[in-house]
């Protein structure tokens, strides 16, 4: 009885004191009831006032991004908590209020806060854009030059403040302050290639760009704004009588009428954000389709089209050796749908060879040799058996899966969601006496088991786990870059 009256007194003064420092009322976050601790969350917070809840309370940081993103239970330090959505914004969550914590977890065990949580929200943002075109009412109203970026606000000229806040800092509400001018207000910041949202906050209201035909969705009963960072021009000199240059290709699904392009004193042009990888296009002019004239790097897609072709970022050597009285050697793999005659490789006094720009990534591949499919023999990593097995390369890994046991096990896999939960689709090589295996995974969280010997498996060496739906558990990663 102690114990539950000092936990009420805590709660009680704690709430007085969040009361005078949030713009919200703290009084409805925590209760006790029914013997639980509840404390009730609002998905419409701010992330200063998230981190507000999460120090008074000391709530851990992974059970608010849980209580947030719609679990349904989570166990941390040995304690269940359970989750509850009251509706599409407002969720509870409780545990029994006699639950002790347990000791062999330590404070370094849980190692996710909220700054992280917003960063990945921000990457996979980012990270999901291939290609994109700005589309602004008022071509000065954004400008992108040697890295900079320029916004011109030409709305609300009576505005006492006005910031600028979006993923690239996380959405705080008081970073970048605009400059007011006698034309508008102007913020200038220096970003990288890529995609980006954003929002103005017009004395002490959020507001989208009106000059920015470029929305999306902010799940809130509102809308960001989109601009994109480019790094890339086409460009298409001549054709001055034409009415319209329309750009198509492997980005965009060789849609016909999405992106046309501007006419300028030497042609036409289109300044895009690209993602690293390589892509086909061509352009329409009048309704005929054309190559890039001045670009050399054309290709077969394998039925009979010739495409140009450009490459963003950096290259990957494949590389097949012997086979030298081959005729014909082909690259294919889920990089291009499997197309067997597109990506002809050059020969070499070794073998064979090709320069391939790919986004980062988990690819399968094989070669294809007079028409033969082959694996690649100096890769130990596969996917798959028999007609079904493909040499599997990770570009750019940010993870290396390692299980430190059972050195005598004759086959290990790592599985997960991000295979869909394929008992052995990343098979694990054993390598200085440890299982391995090294994948790209996206931003975010990620759930995943060890299969030994066809035994499913936490891992030995992260304390971090969820409930899974057949009472065993999963094992909890997260990539925050």
């Amino acid at each position: 009885m102690k114990k539950l009256y000092t936990c009420m007194v805590i709660l009680f003064f704690a709430c007085l004191f969040l009361e005078s420092s949030a713009q919200y009322n703290p009084k409805n976050v925590c209760r006790i009831e029914d013997n639980k601790t509840i404390f009730k969350l609002d998905r419409r917070w701010t992330v200063k006032q998230r981190k507000e809840i999460r120090n008074l309370f000391d709530l851990d940081s992974l059970l608010l991004a849980a209580a947030f993103r719609g679990s349904r239970e989570i166990t941390l330090d040995g304690a269940k908590w359970d989750i509850k959505n009251i509706d599409k914004n407002v969720v509870e969550v409780s545990k029994d209020i006699n639950t002790a914590p347990a000791q062999h977890v330590g404070t370094k065990d849980i190692f996710i806060f909220d700054e992280i949580a917003n960063n990945v929200l921000n990457l996979k943002a980012q990270e999901s854009a291939t290609f994109g075109v700005n589309n602004f009412k008022v071509s000065g109203a954004f400008v992108y030059q040697n890295s900079v970026v320029r916004l011109f606000m030409f709305d609300h000229p009576d505005a006492k403040k006005v910031y600028l806040a979006g993923t690239f800092n996380n959405w705080k509400t008081t970073q970048l302050p605009m400059r007011q001018t006698p034309s508008g207000w102007i913020v200038s910041l220096k970003l990288p290639p890529g995609k980006y949202l954003y929002k103005y906050i017009i004395d002490g209201k959020w507001y989208d760009d009106s000059n920015n035909r470029q929305r999306e969705d902010d799940l809130n009963a509102g809308r960001n704004s989109v601009f994109y960072c480019t790094n890339y021009q086409f460009a298409l000199k001549n054709f001055k009588e034409a009415h319209s240059v329309i750009l198509t290709g492997s980005f965009n699904n060789w849609k016909t009428n999405q992106y046309v392009m501007n006419r300028n004193a030497r042609g036409w042009e289109l300044a895009v954000f690209l993602k690293d990888g390589t892509y086909g296009y061509k352009f329409i002019i009048d309704g005929e389709w054309i190559t890039d004239p001045d670009n050399k790097n054309k290709r077969t897609d394998g039925e009979g089209n010739i495409n140009s072709v450009i490459g963003i970022g950096k290259s990957t050597l494949f590389q097949l050796n012997g086979f030298t009285s081959a005729k014909h050697v082909f690259l294919s793999g889920n990089f291009n749908t499997w197309n067997p005659d597109e990506l002809a490789m050059e020969k070499t006094p070794q073998g064979w060879k090709l320069d391939y720009i790919l986004t980062p990534g988990n690819y399968e591949y094989k070669f294809v040799v007079d028409g033969n499919w082959i694996t690649d023999p100096a890769n130990p990593y596969s996917i798959g058996q028999g007609n079904f097995k493909n040499s599997f390369i990770a570009l750019q890994a940010n993870h290396i899966f390692i299980l430190d046991k059972y050195p005598n096990a004759k086959k290990v896999s790592v599985s997960g969601d991000f295979d869909n939960w394929s008992n052995d689709e990343h098979l694990m090589i054993k390598k200085d006496g440890k299982w391995q295996c090294a994948l790209y995974l996206s931003p975010g969280k990620h759930t995943y088991k060890f299969v030994v010997d066809g035994n499913w498996i936490l891992d030995p060496a992260n304390r971090l786990w969820e409930p899974n739906q057949y009472g065993t558990n999963n094992s909890v990663l997260w990539i925050d870059r």
